[in-house]
């Protein structure tokens, strides 16, 4: 079992027969039993379903607000989706899960602020006969969490350190040398990216094939606090003149996001250096543009209108009293109870294939159009 927690547009139907096709797991997929979470009783159309969501430290958070509102009153409920003030997004998301209580939701999904936060608040809401789905973020250390609904995390970090591997070998011999970032310590998901990527970069590094220039390998060393750019470019910016003086070449950059990836490039760029290979997440617009110009090297499409529609369809069949679709009920360990999961594939994106990987998306797509 990976005990993840532990260690460090509308929603179309069509969108939907995919989604239930897709596993990123080998087994197939099966109910959660009663033993495992809430029972499915059933509710009204019109009920309320709240959506807590994090502030906006990504275009795939905003884009996932649009999605639930339209989604949820598409599919006959009522959606109350509220995101966390940047400012104090913990405290907030807390009182914000209040509200939902108090407004009588039957649904609550989250999108944790900080998923070692909200125990009290989603204990609350199964006091209170409400669902409670993890969304895209592990909620930890609480029975009261039903349902997870998230890509394949691990899955993504090994993509990523796969993706940097690769596009360094394809510009030359190693030994390489790089340098790691991870998300924010307060995400769960952070730690889940990590694990990921060093499962597949740690090999490389006991071999002596690649070397962390820095020595900063322990995830602790490699955070950047809330996601934010700036926090990226400026340990970047210590670590080049620490490390990248001169001479000396950096090969490759482990970046955990697309955001944090540009702030990583820019920092680069304006020390005047070669920029290296860089991995990112999420497909953001300029992120999948610098793809295209041969900066960025990688991205991962994980498309936020699939995960959307699975946690929509998910309230749909509570509401109808069905058993609901998971397809990992082994992995995700929140450090009380393993949570059930429906865990959709991520996929690897780079200039060879984005065209491919986009054809279905209107936005990004042309973008990748020579």
């Amino acid at each position: 079992m990976r005990k993840f927690a532990r260690a460090s547009v509308a929603v179309a139907a069509v969108a939907m027969l995919t989604l239930t096709a897709c596993s990123s797991r080998d087994d197939a997929e099966t109910p959660a039993g009663d033993d495992d979470t809430a029972a499915t009783t059933g509710f009204d159309a019109g009920s309320v379903i709240g959506v807590a969501l994090p502030s906006k430290t990504s275009e795939n958070w905003v884009l996932a607000g649009d999605l639930f509102t339209n989604g949820l009153e598409e599919a006959g409920f009522e959606g109350d989706v509220q995101y966390a003030n940047a400012s104090s997004p913990v405290a907030d998301q807390q009182g914000q899960i209040q509200s939902m209580i108090t407004k009588g939701a039957k649904v609550i999904i989250i999108g944790a602020a900080d998923g070692g936060q909200l125990s009290t608040q989603v204990e609350a809401a199964k006091e209170a006969g409400a669902v409670v789905i993890a969304y895209d973020r592990l909620i930890l250390n609480t029975e009261a969490v039903d349902y997870y609904v998230a890509y394949d995390n691990f899955n993504v970090g090994e993509l990523q350190g796969q993706a940097l591997l690769d596009g360094m070998a394809a510009r030359g011999e190693g030994p390489y040398t790089i340098e790691l970032f991870s998300g924010s310590s307060d995400d769960a998901n952070s730690a889940v990216f990590f694990d990921g990527a060093m499962s597949v970069l740690q090999p490389a590094i006991d071999a002596g094939d690649v070397v962390v220039g820095s020595g900063q390998t322990d995830i602790k060393q490699t955070a950047t606090a809330g996601w934010k750019a700036e926090n990226a470019q400026s340990r970047m910016d210590s670590l080049i003149t620490s490390t990248y003086s001169g001479d000396t070449e950096l090969d490759g950059v482990l970046s955990p996001n697309d955001t944090l990836a540009r702030a990583i490039i820019t920092s680069i760029q304006g020390a005047g250096k070669t920029v290296p290979v860089v991995t990112g997440q999420d497909s953001e617009v300029e992120s999948v543009k610098s793809i295209m110009e041969g900066l960025q090297y990688s991205t991962i499409n994980k498309d936020t209108r699939n995960l959307v529609a699975a946690a929509v369809q998910m309230v749909t069949d509570l509401s109808e009293g069905k058993d609901i679709e998971v397809n990992d009920t082994e992995s995700y360990d929140n450090g009380v109870k393993v949570v059930p999961a429906y865990l959709l594939p991520p996929q690897i994106v780079t200039k060879e294939n984005a065209a491919e990987s986009y054809k279905d998306d209107p936005t990004l797509f042309p973008l990748t159009q020579e």
